[in-house]
């Protein structure tokens, strides 16, 4: 699974309730309804210059006057949002790049850039305000400051038990402890059920969820089972006869069934949606997708320029 790809479709239809949930105070200052996701790829020093391959670049309308420093106040500002996953030392790979991709950025947009770093396997302090400096012996040339959220710091009984919900999804990579999961499984089933969201939206949501939590493989199908039971209403019976197991075993496999027709009708009215009608080769391939190839399918579709790009010959 491309995690990259995963969170930056969360991140574009969830972009209001990421800044409200881990920068409510910014989260003020713009217009956070309609962003305007631009172009990621950056070139430096085209035709022949290393590429660089930013993760999101919204544009935002300012709901205030807002200073750039430079004694201007622009009604639209650009949020930078990079996605880190890897190893824990990853910030020393990330850090040096982001004055430069800045840079870059403020000088091609002209617009004032606000730089925010999402990572999933560092911590450091949950949610602050982390610097890059750049010295000749002891002076500080340049000090460049961003934003971050270091996941697997924050309290993930807190965030899953919150009002928000990608806080919710986000719970899966953060901290509690090992005893917590099993019911905190069940919570966050329940509360992605219950809550009024598109498949669009509940699928996005849930699948990060599963896909991060630290649950074993009978405890992630649990998961999957709580989801489609909160749907339907379906209650365990206590005292279980040959019959009731009998039952419940047909209707594990008929929700199965079920969760792998939702995951195609998805995929398949997104597709349409983007591209108008598809080609029957392409229905075929849908047709013939296991769950876990639709559900990469479907993190993939909000930034594919065309079907050749999905399913290539």
């Amino acid at each position: 699974m491309d995690h990259d790809q995963r969170f930056k479709a969360l991140l574009r239809e969830f972009f209001p309730e990421f800044m409200q949930l881990f920068f409510p105070e910014w989260a003020s200052c713009f217009d956070l309804t309609s962003p305007q996701w631009l172009e990621q790829e950056l070139l430096p020093d085209p035709p022949e210059g290393d590429r660089h391959l930013l993760d999101l670049v919204a544009k935002l309308h300012t709901t205030k006057p807002l200073a750039d420093g430079l004694g201007n106040t622009p009604s639209e500002w650009l949020a930078l949002v990079h996605i880190e996953i890897e190893a824990p030392d990853r910030t020393t790979l990330l850090k040096p790049r982001l004055p430069r991709y800045y840079m870059h950025l403020r000088e091609r947009q002209e617009l004032p850039v606000l730089p925010i770093v999402l990572y999933l396997r560092v911590g450091m302090d949950g949610i602050g305000v982390d610097e890059v400096v750049e010295r000749i012996g002891d002076f500080p040339v340049l000090t460049f400051r961003y934003l971050y959220v270091g996941l697997p710091s924050l309290d993930a009984v807190q965030y899953a038990e919150g009002e928000n919900l990608l806080g919710v999804s986000f719970s899966a990579l953060m901290n509690a402890p090992e005893a917590e999961w099993p019911r905190l499984g069940r919570t966050v089933a329940r509360r992605f059920s219950n809550a009024e969201l598109t498949e669009m939206r509940q699928f996005l949501l849930s699948e990060c969820f599963q896909a991060y939590v630290p649950l074993d493989d009978e405890g992630r199908a649990e998961f999957e089972r709580s989801i489609m039971m909160e749907r339907t209403n379906v209650l365990k019976p206590r005292n279980k006869t040959m019959h009731d197991r009998e039952m419940e075993a047909a209707r594990n496999e008929g929700r199965e069934v079920g969760m792998l027709n939702t995951s195609r009708d998805l995929a398949t009215a997104l597709l349409e949606s983007r591209f108008q009608s598809l080609p029957e080769p392409v229905a075929a391939t849908i047709l013939a997708m296991t769950a876990a190839q639709l559900r990469e399918l479907i993190l993939k579709i909000p930034d594919a320029k065309s079907l050749a790009e999905l399913f290539p010959a």
